[in-house]
């Protein structure tokens, strides 16, 4: 019999320890500058009264003043909304429509030329337009009016305002869908084949080969949709904006979330209160919330995926 011997590990030698760490040290300055020190920051500017002038001790007054902020709450409440409707409706939408684009014959290219061109547009200028297209007489009513439905003022009626806003994230929806195509194309074909002399059909192929296979871009998808929805600023901004007919003059009072908070997401009220009312203590409270949620979602999703494919894994 052959004595199999197991080497003992292998201990670093002299001066290894400070080598790895210099070639680790754009990603530890990197990490300490642009993560670890704001952090830290933020946590401690939130237990005082700061106004970009004054500092002052306030213990955990910013934390129960965010308590009985009935706008902090709306606003989250928003933002929730963004995270369970939009996102999910990106994903979906994005993965029917390059699942669309594979089975096309011909004129591919056009297609896929023409629903990638939208997420092109500067967010400003697309919000702009999507907003004056979508007004009460506007293009998109008036087509309604054609087929005998009521269209409603999308970013004048609270009850609308979200709904709205999600059809200009699916009107955008370029970037995903190429992600998705990509996928969908590197899928291979032996598979569907074998499927398809099995017996499985259209439904059972994509449930068993499609979804397994492009899990971790599904995976990918989810996680920076979640993180886009709780950072959502622009679009909603200027919507409201631009909706309510208010410019961004000298001395303007807006508060954003026109029509009745209906469009008032985390990072505006955020930035509202820290660069408008200047409380910058109960901002970073509003900034360390956001960061908790990101966190706490993201993980959600990266386990719940795991378990998914590992699922996938044991029935195969």
């Amino acid at each position: 019999m052959s004595s199999v011997s197991h080497a003992p590990p292998r201990r670093w030698r002299r001066g290894e320890g400070p080598k790895a760490l210099l070639w680790m040290s754009p990603w530890l300055v990197g990490f300490a500058v642009f993560f670890a020190y704001p952090l830290a920051a933020t946590v401690y500017f939130s237990f005082q009264r700061y106004d970009l002038f004054t500092l002052e001790f306030a213990g955990l007054d910013n934390y129960r003043y965010f308590l009985t902020d009935d706008r902090a709450w709306v606003s989250i409440r928003n933002t929730l909304w963004l995270v369970a409707v939009m996102v999910p409706a990106q994903v979906i939408f994005g993965l029917a429509v390059a699942q669309l684009l594979t089975r096309l014959k011909a004129g591919a290219g056009f297609f896929r030329t023409l629903f990638y061109l939208p997420s092109l547009v500067p967010l400003t200028a697309g919000t702009v337009s999507f907003v004056f297209l979508m007004n009460p007489s506007g293009p998109l009513n008036q087509i309604l009016d054609l087929l005998g439905i009521a269209g409603p003022d999308w970013f004048g009626d609270r009850n609308w305002s979200k709904p709205g806003l999600t059809l200009l994230a699916l009107w955008g929806i370029g970037n995903t869908m190429m992600i998705f195509l990509a996928a969908l194309l590197d899928v291979p074909k032996h598979l569907y084949e074998a499927a398809a002399i099995d017996g499985a059909g259209a439904w059972r192929q994509f449930r068993s080969i499609t979804l397994p296979t492009i899990s971790p871009v599904l995976m990918f998808s989810a996680v920076t949709g979640v993180i886009y929805a709780l950072q959502y600023f622009t679009q909603a901004m200027i919507a409201s904006r631009v909706a309510a007919g208010v410019t961004d003059s000298p001395g303007s009072s807006f508060v954003p979330g026109y029509p009745e908070l209906s469009t008032l997401t985390l990072p505006q009220w955020l930035f509202h209160v820290g660069f408008r009312d200047f409380t910058m203590g109960y901002a970073c409270v509003l900034a360390l919330l956001l960061f908790a949620a990101s966190m706490i979602l993201t993980l959600v999703l990266l386990r719940r995926f795991r378990a998914f494919g590992d699922g996938e894994g044991e029935a195969r």
